[in-house]
């Protein structure tokens, strides 16, 4: 709770600093410098945890982060000047509790309903709680005239468009980031630096593209970069829902980079384009809103897509065995035979079992990428509505 609360107020911090120091029409460049350490960073800490895990004490991982986080706490104290008044707002006690309250039990009550189901009554009352304490929180800072979040943010047309895109596109791909690793490493068997590997790519590519995809956006503006990132995002998303057990590991690799390709001309982009919309004096708290509503939309995508998952691969597994026992009667035999082969019966049911499960898993993934297909087509077509050139 401590290093998310950490990370929660420098998250924002930067896209600030970069939206003050930079005028409109050069931001889209300096957001896309600023996506290399947003995307790199998560990119390259996955493979190197899972070889740290798989290597060494799994301490070792957070030694490692403490003397980063300590080295850059230092070179912020050096190196970092204030360059422009501080406005010195007063705290809103009120509004925190509130706002913790809210934003906290809908993360909570979404990231519990992929695991516990919808209609798990933890899930229910912190879902009905975080809504309350969300509204009382909108109901507060409405009241205020030095709100701690101004919320008039959204009364913005093209803020909240693109917030909107930015909020389906997250769902999709925060659901489908979640997906890939069970499927390598649950069904095919994959350790998880292979994993890691394997998405390092697409990963390395999104992050290196950022900074081109942010010259465009000053020179061409939000709307074919849209159009062009989400085409190739919906489209590797698609591709996702092909995935079987023969599905080879460079494919895979390949689609991965493809989606990841689109998703650099959209993600910084996207964000850019609804800051630019906003007066200066009002960039700080369209920030805080992309940030807090994309965390949310990422446990919502994520949620749903593990929900579908979960009961699409039930559903699959007693279609399955259904029709496996009523294509073969003689299955019980057959399974008996061959564990007389094998030494034990129990040993060729829970093969099959096996073999059915991944299947049934398999598939019930595949299903969840399709949702996320849907969303990311969503996108799309919203996209064409975009205004720039």
């Amino acid at each position: 709770v401590v290093q998310a609360a950490g990370a929660g107020i420098l998250m924002p911090l930067g896209s600030n600093v970069f939206m003050t120091l930079f005028p409109p029409h050069k931001r889209g460049a300096a957001m896309g410098m600023l996506g290399i350490a947003m995307i790199l960073a998560p990119a390259v800490g996955p493979t190197i945890t899972g070889y740290v895990i798989q290597n060494y004490d799994w301490h070792v991982m957070f030694y490692a982060m403490s003397f980063f986080g300590l080295v850059t706490l230092l070179l912020g104290t050096a190196w970092f000047r204030l360059t422009q008044p501080l406005s010195k707002p007063s705290f809103d006690a009120l509004g925190v509790l509130f706002s913790t309250i809210g934003f906290g039990s809908l993360l909570y009550g979404f990231s519990e309903a992929g695991n516990d189901g919808w209609d798990s009554p933890i899930v229910i009352s912190t879902i009905v709680i975080g809504l309350i304490g969300i509204a009382a929180f909108a109901m507060r800072e409405l009241s205020m005239e030095d709100p701690m979040l101004n919320i008039r943010v959204l009364k913005v047309p093209e803020f909240s468009f693109t917030l909107f895109i930015n909020v389906i596109v997250t769902m999709a791909l925060f659901g489908g980031m979640l997906l890939l690793p069970i499927y390598l490493q649950s069904i095919r068997g994959f350790s998880p630096v292979d994993s890691g590997l394997l998405l390092l790519p697409g990963s390395l590519i999104m992050g290196i593209t950022g900074p081109i995809a942010g010259r465009l956006f000053d020179r061409f503006g939000i709307r074919p970069l849209a159009i062009f990132g989400l085409t190739l995002m919906t489209y590797g998303t698609w591709e996702l829902t092909q995935l079987n057990m023969d599905t080879s590991y460079y494919s895979i690799m390949g689609i991965y980079m493809l989606r990841s390709f689109g998703m650099a001309f959209i993600m910084m982009p996207i964000m850019t384009a609804g800051m630019n919309a906003l007066p200066m004096k009002m960039i700080p708290h369209g920030n805080a809103t992309q940030n807090t509503l994309r965390q949310v939309a990422g446990s919502i995508g994520t949620a749903i897509l593990v929900t579908v998952m979960t009961r699409q691969t039930t559903a699959h597994l007693a279609d399955d065995a259904n029709q496996f026992t009523t294509l073969d009667p003689t299955l019980s035999q057959h399974l008996n035979d061959l564990g007389q082969q094998l030494g034990s019966s129990q040993a060729a049911s829970t093969s099959w079992f096996t073999m059915l499960t991944k299947q049934a898993t398999i598939q019930g993934i595949t299903d969840a990428f399709w949702i996320a297909t849907v969303l990311s087509a969503l996108a799309l077509i919203l996209s064409f509505f975009l205004h720039g050139k």
